[in-house]
């Protein structure tokens, strides 16, 4: 056996684990999933599914629960993507300059990265809390009313996307922050001799040169968004008045607590679906601009 032959082998066996990995937990679930979506498949009954077409598509299309999570991600995404990349941005800048105690904030600002969502969700339940947490109390003790932060359906969703923004922009501050420190100061030193202030400095250097390491953040965001379970399940239980409920957590509470796997594997294709069409647009997008 040749050294070609034998690299191959091993290189092969080292990516056999990652494809087994691959084939187990996406690709045959991907097929079931399409599989069941055609079917009226009850968990309890699994010999009695039978094949109904369309019909679970069509249900859906009817569903206002399912057509009500749709308006809420969307919602959720709108908000989401500027608040936590600004405030990431905003972090990077920060720090980025030498100054005493950087290390310090860089941990600070990284912590609810690390920490588990449904801590972090526990804890700003505990903070939102309308009668006893710690924000009502601030807004009372400065003359304000308490705010039903939680409680109220125009509220509910701005408060969890305000919650996730604060725990992931540490997260996209460090690529930023990467991303500012690769820029060569030679740059910045020919726009100060041609006499350009801070906000041009920030707008037509900073921003320009930082375009790559942007459209990275805004896809990373973007799907972790889409994903949004933990803390309208901790926080809301997807209330009030479903106004915090999301494809995830809808398809879920159907498949699990419901146990209506034909009709949760139909949303499921249906919101991959959804996604795709997104995920291409934001391609063409980001590929017509990078042309630019």
């Amino acid at each position: 056996m040749n050294t070609n032959k034998r690299e191959n082998i091993a290189a092969y066996s080292f990516l056999t684990p990652a494809f087994v990995l691959l084939g187990l937990f996406l690709i045959i679930p991907s097929i079931l999933a399409i599989y069941y979506a055609f079917t009226d498949y009850y968990l309890l009954t699994p010999d009695k599914r039978q094949f109904i077409g369309i019909g679970n598509f069509i249900e859906i299309f009817k569903d206002p629960i399912f057509l009500q999570s749709l308006k809420n991600i969307i919602i959720f995404v709108v908000f989401v993507i500027p608040i936590q990349v600004g405030t990431a941005l905003g972090l990077a800048l920060l720090i980025n300059k030498q100054r005493k105690g950087n290390m310090l904030f860089k941990v600070a600002y990284f912590s609810p990265v690390v920490l588990s969502l449904v801590v972090i969700s526990v804890l700003w339940l505990y903070l939102l809390n309308p009668s006893e947490g710690l924000i009502n109390t601030i807004l009372v003790n400065i003359g304000l009313d308490p705010q039903p932060f939680l409680s109220s359906p125009d509220q509910a969703m701005l408060t969890i996307v305000l919650v996730s923004a604060w725990q992931g922009a540490g997260y996209q501050m460090l690529i930023f922050l990467a991303g500012l420190q690769n820029i060569p100061s030679s740059v910045y030193e020919a726009g100060k001799i041609d006499g350009v202030n801070k906000w041009q400095n920030f707008f037509h250097i900073t921003l320009p040169l930082l375009k790559p390491t942007s459209i990275l953040i805004m896809i990373t965001t973007l799907i972790s968004a889409f994903k949004l379970i933990i803390q309208p399940m901790v926080m809301t239980q997807g209330g009030p008045m479903n106004s915090t409920i999301t494809p995830v957590y809808y398809i879920y509470q159907t498949g699990f607590s419901d146990r209506l796997i034909g009709y949760s594997s139909a949303m499921t294709v249906v919101f991959g679906i959804v996604i795709g069409i997104i995920t291409l647009i934001q391609h063409k997008a980001t590929k017509e601009d990078e042309t630019q």
